[in-house]
């Protein structure tokens, strides 16, 4: 009986993520689960776990590798806590530094400082990241690889809030040649404090300064100085702001000395603002003007209208109050006068004072009344009794001869005693007649605001 060859049955393995399909010692067909790709290959399988190790996962060495960046500028060959050119005699390294205002955004009255962003820039070599490259003239980063080598900690002195933007990463630039000078350029915005004087206020101008100085470096170790001077700060030409003129920019520099640490090099960035008066005169100015020429309108009104002109004179007093009260809610609580508080200090006095010249003329005017009434009722009363003695004569009553002469010597001494009494009066007859008060505080209040704003505005314009 004839032996007939049975084929062996197919055997699928799976490891990983790799299908194996075995036919005795041979495999036919690898299919990877994760992938479309697969091929077929006939080499033979020498046991199980010859195929357990080919089918292992190879292991990822680019984990481990050194990037071909961190190897060029040999970043992991040197220490880079330390500055550049350390140890021994060698001199402080020398940063350059250049700033470009981006933007100056505000400038607050009540808090004293000013909020500006800007573009800062440093320049200094490093020997140890020096490469060669016939190729390339330099090399540019993000900032990652800035927390792995030495940058110059410069701060801001004498700031508030600073924060370096990253939208939508972090706006830091770090530039390297291939003879180790290094660029190093981030975009901040910072606030900082500014000491300003508002004994002219609103016709100032203020001057500010942002500051820039290293905080662990003193002078033997790091020099920090403007890389081209003056054309080291450059402004954008659309940099504007509400309620300033920005006249000019410019920068400095000097030694700051601290008594716990040393001497450290400071650099100034400097600019001067002048206010804008315009919007002060239309919100101020003008508003306390009218109030005190509507106060005036008082002189042209009827004595005995006392509704009318003393509603006028409380009305423009609290105008004038509010007035006041608005401007100093927007400033600082100084201890010193202000300009804008002279002008409505005297603005305010001048309504006061044609509030009290009613109040006088008013009082006058009673006075008067009475004096009158008082006269007629003395008049009344004379005229009475003459017409008594003429209506009962009497021997008793008769006056001799020799009276006569005394009569006209007592006649000629009255009317002598009513001409100085009416010369003593004619002195008063200002305070006496209630129109002619009124008459000449319509030359008098103008007259004296007027100068009054003549010298207000030669003085502080």
């Amino acid at each position: 009986m004839g032996l007939t060859a049975v084929p062996r049955p197919l055997v699928c393995i799976q490891t990983e993520n790799v299908l194996w399909i075995v036919r005795g010692n041979k495999f036919w067909l690898t299919l990877s689960l994760g992938s479309p790709n697969y091929g077929i290959s006939s080499s033979p399988l020498k046991s199980s776990s010859s195929s357990r190790s080919v089918a292992k996962k190879p292991p990822d060495v680019t984990k481990s590798r050194k990037t071909k960046t961190e190897h060029l500028l040999k970043v992991d060959d040197h220490d880079f806590t330390m500055r550049p050119a350390f140890g021994g005699m060698s001199p402080a390294i020398p940063v350059g530094v250049d700033v470009q205002v981006e933007s100056l955004d505000s400038i607050s009255e009540v808090d004293m400082d000013f909020t500006m962003t800007l573009y800062l820039r440093h320049y200094w070599k490093d020997e140890r990241l020096s490469f060669s490259s016939s190729t390339n003239k330099s090399m540019t980063f993000d900032g990652r690889l800035v927390k792995k080598i030495w940058v110059p900690d410069v701060f801001f002195v004498h700031s508030k809030r600073s924060f370096i933007h990253d939208t939508t990463t972090d706006n830091i630039m770090l530039r390297v040649f291939p003879d180790g000078h290094v660029l190093y350029s981030l975009r901040v915005t910072v606030t900082a404090a500014c000491n300003m004087d508002f004994s002219r206020f609103p016709l100032d101008s203020q001057t500010c300064s942002l500051e820039l100085e290293s905080y662990a470096y003193t002078d033997e170790d790091l020099m920090l100085y403007w890389k081209s001077g003056d054309e080291s700060l450059s402004t954008d030409d659309r940099i504007s702001l509400s309620q300033f003129l920005i006249q000019k920019f410019h920068t400095t520099s000097r030694l700051a000395f601290y008594s716990s640490t040393g001497w450290y090099n400071r650099l100034y960035i400097n600019f001067t603002l002048r206010r804008h008066i315009f919007f002060f005169l239309l919100q101020t100015y003008f508003p306390a003007t009218l109030m005190v020429m509507l106060s005036w309108v008082s002189f042209w009104i009827d004595r005995r209208a006392v509704p009318a002109r003393v509603s006028l004179g409380i009305t423009t007093v609290l105008t004038m109050s509010t007035i006041i009260t608005g401007v100093n809610a927007s400033m600082p609580r100084v201890s010193y006068i202000k300009a804008v508080d002279i002008y409505l200090w005297v603005s305010f006095v001048f309504v006061f004072l044609s509030v009290l010249e009613y109040a006088a003329v008013n009082y006058l005017s009673t006075v008067q009344d009475r004096r009158e009434r008082k006269m007629r009722e003395r008049a009344r009363s004379q005229v009475g009794g003459d017409s008594r003695y003429k209506m009962f004569p009497d021997e008793k009553h008769h006056v001799p001869e020799k009276s006569e002469h005394m009569v006209v010597h007592l006649s000629m001494s009255s009317e002598s005693a009513g001409i100085k009494k009416r010369k003593s009066l004619r002195a008063l007859s200002i305070i006496q007649n209630t129109h002619a008060i009124d008459k000449y505080s319509r030359m008098i209040f103008p007259g004296s605001y007027i100068f009054f704003n003549l010298i207000y505005w030669s003085v502080y314009c």
